[in-house]
């Protein structure tokens, strides 16, 4: 069992619980001597823990001995089970409940084969892998094909690889309600800010068309947009303003709503859209 069960106090709680929650979930099982439930929960967690042989972490935490930790955790009764994963709070329960119970608890908690798979994914991109992570998410995706999220992670590593066409193959393939969430929403304005920075052609031609003639709001759309897709997002913002300051229904209102696109594409929140917003306001005074 030790590979799977822990005596913890802060000495060596960074490791056991938030490193390893990294990539399994953790149970913290807040105890003391004196506890008779705590006598009746703790052995059917540490059977528990041997029995899933891994798919959980079980850290045991004398609350009399640890105070700083149960106060960190909000502790007022115990038992108190805390269950974190990837660093964060999952669920939690106080009390000592049935086998049954603490089974669908961790049932709860504990990813299934394809959120395993996800994860995986999402560390291989984060270590530069991306035909890895896209490797992984198919995997995912064929053990739970109704999982949208996996289909999102795919396209979202997809943009950041310029394919397009499969990335607009599974945004096409999601659900009409996943379509109307903020992330489905943010990658789909991604994807069509990619596509009309193709159309536009090259930058420094359109920088020359635009320096020749001013008043050319298409080559100042498509010179926004290739910026936008390129992460230039300010920049993008900037051609943006100056068609609404020249000609503010140039287009039926093009550049205005382009603007809000690019907001919800960065989430509609942070220091650039906040900035952004009050330059549109001035720009519509």
């Amino acid at each position: 069992m030790p590979q799977f069960a822990y005596d913890v106090d802060a000495s060596n709680f960074e490791q056991v619980v938030f490193e390893n929650s990294r990539h399994t979930p953790v149970v913290m099982d807040f105890w003391a001597e004196w506890c008779g439930p705590c006598k009746v929960l703790k052995p059917i967690l540490e059977k528990l823990a041997e029995e899933y042989q891994g798919r959980f972490i079980l850290a045991k935490i004398n609350a009399d001995h640890n105070q700083e930790l149960a106060a960190q955790f909000g502790v007022r009764g115990i038992p108190s089970i805390k269950a974190v994963y990837n660093g964060e709070m999952l669920e939690e329960f106080s009390g000592a409940i049935p086998e049954a119970e603490v089974r669908a608890f961790l049932d709860r908690i504990i990813p299934s084969p394809a959120e395993e798979l996800r994860a995986a994914a999402n560390r291989a991109r984060a270590a530069g892998d991306s035909a890895k992570a896209l490797q992984l998410l198919a995997e995912a995706s064929k053990l739970d094909a109704g999982n949208e999220e996996v289909r999102l992670d795919a396209v979202d590593i997809l943009l950041s690889m310029d394919q397009l066409d499969e990335a607009k193959r599974l945004l096409d393939s999601l659900s009409p309600a996943t379509r109307m969430e903020d992330r489905a929403q943010q990658l789909i304005a991604r994807l069509t800010f990619a596509l009309g920075g193709q159309q536009g052609g090259d930058e420094s031609d359109l920088r020359q068309r635009i320096a020749a003639d001013p008043a050319d709001m298409e080559r100042r759309m498509q010179l926004a947009n290739l910026l936008v897709a390129a992460g230039r997002h300010a920049e993008g913002l900037d051609e943006l303003l100056e068609i609404v300051r020249r000609d503010r229904y140039w287009n039926d209102d093009a550049a205005r709503k382009t603007i809000l696109a690019v907001f919800n594409m960065l989430g509609g929140q942070g220091e650039l859209v906040a900035t952004y917003r009050r330059k549109l306001a001035s720009a519509l005074n």
